[in-house]
């Protein structure tokens, strides 16, 4: 198979290189025109991660998108899907050894890009793979599948998790080495899978990166890591999960939206955005409102004194409605008022 190791990652660099959103600066992305897209995640249920055989797998596969598809239609009439995301060990065989569980690629590869291609939408799909360079070699993976069916790259999971002696990893798992960005026609994707999560520095590097979207496979529900991370990076981040929890989390750390129960969940983000803290004048943000009324959108909190701000208008960018006000990118504000603070401090604080 050509899709294994670093002919994937070769792709994806090559595909970097085209994007118009490659390594896209925050403070830029307030000048793009609009950039709506339509993600789904699902609560999946242990039933699937521990027993069911790998073709009712992709039954469920297909049975989750097709539900989205159809929520999609409901909830935002004419706008198709772009990005679905399914929780942590999606395609395995429910077997109980390592070796077992797990599947090759070109078993599970036809199926994955028939639902793609079906749905017209990007997939990220975990697997347990069997790495077919070296043999007996297994990794905590999800696979990218494009909406044309190609194959758009494969994440490996940098940080699985060890059992109670310390001896193996997820029962044999090999840990991958590097947190690739991936290129999408609607932006830039970036995975992390479960436990990751306890680790900073594929947050760290896919924000580098300039990812604007984060998928979160796992088999953990919890909430303040994710918003954390995305707080901190200004992506979106997009959890999908056996129980409780799954969730969009805004670039303020913020839940957009949240299922808590098996079953799918759509929800419409906008990747040309503007955030602002307090501001007089702001007032919660009805002044753009009053200004602009429909033409922009935008959720404010008030117990945050932040808001996140989009465009509905395709021929204008929220950074255009934004100058009239001048209210200004959160992090020009901070970064000019430490050096305000600085200069009449006389230099910068004594750290320790």
């Amino acid at each position: 198979m050509g899709f294994v190791g670093p002919s994937a990652t070769s792709r994806c660099a090559a595909a970097d290189e085209a994007s118009p959103w490659a390594r896209t600066p925050t403070a830029l992305r307030r000048d793009q025109l609009p950039r709506k897209i339509l993600v789904g995640t699902e609560i999946t249920g242990y039933d699937l991660i521990e027993k069911f055989s790998l073709e009712k797998r992709f039954e469920r596969m297909d049975d989750y998108a097709d539900a989205m598809e159809a929520q999609a239609r409901i909830k935002y009439p004419g706008k198709r899907l772009d990005l679905v995301v399914f929780a942590e060990y999606f395609m395995a065989r429910g077997a109980d050894t390592l070796a077992q569980n797990a599947v090759r690629l070109d078993e599970v590869v036809p199926r994955i890009a028939a639902c793609a291609k079906r749905h017209g939408c990007y997939l990220v799909v975990p697997l347990v793979l069997r790495e077919d360079n070296p043999p007996d070699r297994y990794s905590n993976a999800a696979l990218l599948m494009g909406r044309d069916g190609r194959v758009a790259g494969i994440y490996r999971k940098v940080h699985p998790c060890t059992d109670l002696k310390y001896v193996l990893l997820e029962g044999g798992m090999t840990p991958g080495s590097d947190f690739p960005v991936f290129s999408c026609d609607f932006g830039r994707l970036g995975i992390q899978i479960c436990y990751d999560i306890a680790y900073p520095d594929g947050w760290e590097a896919l924000a580098k990166q300039g990812a604007e979207v984060v998928a979160l496979p796992s088999e953990t529900p919890q909430t303040a890591r994710p918003s954390m991370y995305a707080l901190q990076h200004r992506y979106y981040v997009v959890s999908a999960t056996p129980r409780d929890h799954a969730a969009v989390y805004n670039p303020l750390g913020m839940i957009d939206a949240e299922a808590t129960q098996e079953g799918v969940l759509v929800h419409q983000i906008d990747l040309s955005y503007a955030i602002t803290g307090w501001a007089d004048g702001l007032d919660g943000g009805e002044s753009l409102k009053r200004a602009f009324g429909d033409r922009v959108g935008f959720t404010y909190y008030q117990g945050e004194d932040a808001g996140i701000f989009w465009s509905n208008d395709p021929k204008t960018s929220i950074g255009q409605m934004f100058r009239s006000f001048g209210y200004p990118e959160p992090t020009d504000d901070t970064e000019r008022a430490r050096l305000l603070q600085d200069k009449v401090r006389g230099g910068p604080p004594a750290l320790p």
